[in-house]
This record gives structure tokens, C-alpha cells and sequence, in this order.
């Protein structure tokens, strides 16, 4: 682990001396800021792809994908904003600009009003769609089935290939599967798509947080405590509230900033003409940006200060991705839906580019590891899988027995680094790098074995 850190820290030392900082990336995209509210299609840019070696094809896709741009999901998301600021309005506390900010909200949380009815007259909109998939989400999904069938034919356009799409039991989640398999089912209606939900996947399409894991979770919260500070509402409550000693008195003003600035960044999700983002000024921005980075690293990165054990969340997911690879014997494709808790762990766990990073100084952090790169609404992992022509389309031969199979990652459809060498990049012996992540499962599987028998 010492090695791989050290390498890659000075890998990603090389890549900030000539690329943008974080800052500049933010400043040249607002919308970047949202870290898991990012829209897909805000940071995706087609990429040509790499050329398969002379003499290999595709022949299988191994996919984990997060569900497409949704609504705000906690009960109070929406409500914990609107009601303080209406609350300041009853008393006369609200600047002008306070004022019409609190009118977009009541327009935009009341948006599209249920035929049926409302939760206490309050929120129709928002309170009984949270967590939906957005029509900005299904369109995500639309795209990256269109861009399979495209950038891999010999795939998803093969006669009667067999696709296994399976997703969490989360609406959201089931939807955008069924957003992808409409565009693969018109490119290819020879397609057998098979399509599975059920509770009985969750173990590793959305695994509970245990051992080591859940262990872990509780220091982390301590540690993000200490980063509370970067949080500095007195600016944007002198916009919105006449009163300060009102705000101090009456507001967790920490909490409706950061509440509100969720909202604004998750309005990408929608086909709205809102932009709340003018509200914060530059650093306010980057500040909230940079908080969440930190917590996410901690939660779901490869983070030193947990013992880089939180990517272990998905050990059962990516024993899955090689157990599922190893029955692989003809042209086919495992497609997998369900949540950034899962998509951004697993990039971190099978080190992708520097998502397993560790990195010592948090305050640093920003500089190698960013968040919006790997977890965007519906970002996605693809592993595609290379055999040498002259072997047969029906071999019996399984995977694992060949040496010669292939495969290329994409993350976010970008090619990525993985952590063995090759000298075809992106192309990597599967063999090798199958045996690498196993190994890795092994000894983490061994030490948390250890850990319990300790206690």
C-alpha cells in the first residue's frame, strides 16, 4: 500500500503541475461544485477510444452504474429551507432578495403537481417525489445506452446476445436500467435482455456498511467535525435576512446555507429556469465544494485517516464482477444499476486512475482527489473484455483459463489507468489483474478476520 501511495502521489503531483486546480475547474464550471448532484452530461465529452490491439475484439462488458439525476431524497430536503425563510417572512425578516428567492422555491418545490392529493396541502411536488428519477435523469441514461450500442457493435449489435440487466430495489435505479435497455433493444431488437430486481441481489448491488467498515464509519464522523469551520454563512444571511440577531436567534445558519446551496446545485437535475447558484459568491462555492469532498473521502475513499479500509464496502461487488466474468464463454454483457455509494467505492477500490489515492493532509486533499470526477448522477464503471480473434464466438473455453483475454476500463466512458503495468495501456492482461484484485480481497478478508477474533 506504501508503494502504490507514493507512486501515485507523485503521479497526481505531476498531473496538478500541468493541469487545472479544482478552484479553476469550479470556476470554469459552476455546476461541477454539486459533487453528487452533478449532472452526467455536464461533464461528459466524447472521447475517441483506444483501438483494440491488431488481432483482439470485444466479446464481454462488465458494468456498475449509478441511477440518472433524481430529486432531492431526505423528507426534510426541501422543507428544511422553505419553512425557516417563510417563517422569516411572517415576521418581516426577509431582504427583497430574500423574498424572491423564497417565491422560486414555492414555485419550483410545488412542480409538477401530483393527480392526486397533496401531503398536507404543502410541497405536492417535492414532498411526493423525492428520490425520483428526473427527466434530466432518464435522458442521461438514453445517451449511455446509445453510446454502448455505438462504441462497442461487436457487443451489443451481435444477434441474439445475451444482456443480464439486473438493479437495487430503488424505483430510480430500476428506471434508468430501463432507460439503457430501450436504446439497446432498438439497436439490436435481435437482443435478449433479461431484466432482474430483487432483494435477494442487494449483498453486493448495494451492500450493508459491516465490520471493518461500519467501524470505521464512526470515526470518520469525528474527523469531519474538525472541517465544520470551512462553512461561513454570515454573507449570504445578510442577503437573505434583515435582521441578524433574528438569524442568530432564530436560524442553524450553518445548516440552511449548506441545505440551500444543495438545493441550487441540484436544480441541474430538472428542465427549470432556476439558477440559485448567484447567491454564493466564488469562495462560498468552493468552500461547500471542498467540505463535501472531505466527507465523501472519508465515508466511501480510499482515506489513510480510516485505515484505507471504506472502498472495502464493495468487496462483495467486485467478487461478484470476477466470479460472474469467470462464467463468461460467448459475446455478452452483465449490466448492474444502483447508487454513487456503491460506484464511487468501487473506483477507489479498484484503484481507477487516482480514486485510490492516499492522501495523509486533508487540507491538501483537493489537490489530488475530487470527487465530481468520479460520481456524477449516472456515472458508471465499464469493464470490456478482449479475446483474440481466432478464437471461436461459441468457445466453451472459460475466461480465466486463457492468458491472453484483455480488458479496458472506462470510467464515466474515459479510459483509465489500472494498477498493474502493461505496456498496451489501456489495454491489460486480465489474468494478472484479476489475480492483483483478488489478492487485495483476500488480505482484507484475512485482516478483518483478524480484527474480530482479537475482539
Amino acid at each position: 500500500m506504501k508503494r502504490l501511495t507514493i507512486m501515485t502521489m507523485v503521479a497526481a503531483w505531476a498531473i496538478t503541475m500541468t493541469a487545472q486546480t479544482a478552484r479553476e475547474e469550479i470556476e470554469a464550471n459552476k455546476y461541477v461544485a454539486a459533487s453528487n448532484y452533478l449532472d452526467y452530461d455536464r461533464l461528459f465529452t466524447p472521447q475517441a477510444l483506444t483501438p483494440a490491439p491488431k488481432g483482439y475484439v470485444p466479446f464481454y462488458m462488465s458494468h456498475y452504474g449509478r441511477h440518472g439525476s433524481r430529486w432531492l431524497i431526505g423528507k426534510d430536503s426541501y422543507s428544511s429551507v422553505v419553512e425557516p425563510m417563510q417563517k422569516a417572512r411572517q415576521y418581516g425578516k426577509l431582504t427583497t432578495k430574500g423574498e424572491e428567492v423564497l417565491r422560486q422555491l414555492e414555485t419550483f418545490v410545488k412542480l409538477p403537481v401530483p393527480n392526486y392529493p397533496t401531503l398536507d396541502g404543502q410541497y405536492e411536488g417535492a414532498q411526493l417525489r423525492l428520490g425520483d428519477l428526473s427527466s434530466v435523469g432518464e435522458r442521461q441514461h438514453h445517451g449511455i445506452g446509445k453510446r454502448l450500442a455505438q462504441n462497442f457493435p461487436e457487443i451489443f449489435k451481435a444477434k441474439n446476445v445475451a444482456i443480464d440487466a439486473r438493479s437495487t430495489v430503488v424505483v430510480r435505479c430500476i428506471l434508468s436500467m430501463v432507460a439503457e435497455c430501450e436504446e439497446l433493444m432498438a439497436a439490436n431488437p435481435t437482443a435478449r435482455i433479461h431484466n432482474e430486481v430483487s432483494e435477494a441481489l442487494q449483498y453486493y448491488m448495494n451492500a450493508p456498511r459491516i465490520g471493518l467498515v461500519k467501524e470505521m464509519r464512526e470515526k470518520s464522523n469525528r474527523i469531519k467535525r474538525d472541517f465544520g469551520a470551512l462553512v461561513k454563512p454570515d454573507r449570504l444571511m445578510r442577503v437573505l435576512f434583515n435582521d441578524q440577531q433574528w438569524v442568530a436567534d432564530s436560524l442553524k445558519a450553518d445548516r440552511l446555507m449548506s441545505q440551500l446551496f444543495e438545493i441550487a446545485t441540484n436544480m441541474q437535475s430538472h428542465d427549470v429556469d432556476i439558477d440559485l447558484y448567484p447567491l454564493f459568491n466564488s469562495d462560498e462555492i468552493y468552500d461547500q465544494w471542498r467540505t463535501r469532498n472531505i466527507r465523501w473521502y472519508l465515508d466511501y475513499g480510499p482515506a489513510p485517516q480510516l485505515d484505507g479500509v471504506m472502498p472495502f464496502s464493495q468487496k462483495n461487488l467486485l467478487r461478484n464482477i470476477i466470479e460472474t466474468a469467470d462464467t463468461v464463454s460467448q459475446t455478452q454483457a452483465t449490466l448492474r444499476f444502483g447508487h454513487e455509494v456503491c460506484v464511487m467505492p468501487l473506483a477507489c477500490l479498484l484503484e481507477l486512475d487516482d480514486c485510490g489515492i492516499a492522501v495523509n493532509d486533508l487540507n491538501e486533499l483537493d489537490k489530488y482527489w475530487r470527487n465530481y470526477k468520479i460520481y456524477p448522477m449516472a456515472c458508471n464503471i465499464q469493464l470490456i473484455f478482449y479475446r483474440p480473434t481466432k478464437s471461436k464466438a461459441n468457445s466453451q473455453k472459460p475466461m480465466t483459463s486463457a492468458n491472453d483475454i484483455l480488458v479496458k476500463a472506462l470510467l464515466n466512458e474515459r479510459e483509465c489507468r489500472l494498477p498493474i503495468k502493461t505496456n498496451q495501456y489501456p489495454y491489460y492482461n486480465w489474468a494478472e489483474l484479476r489475480r492483483y484484485y483478488l489478492n487485495k480481497l483476500d488480505k482484507f478478508d484475512a485482516r478483518e478476520a483478524a480484527a474480530v477474533n482479537k475482539n
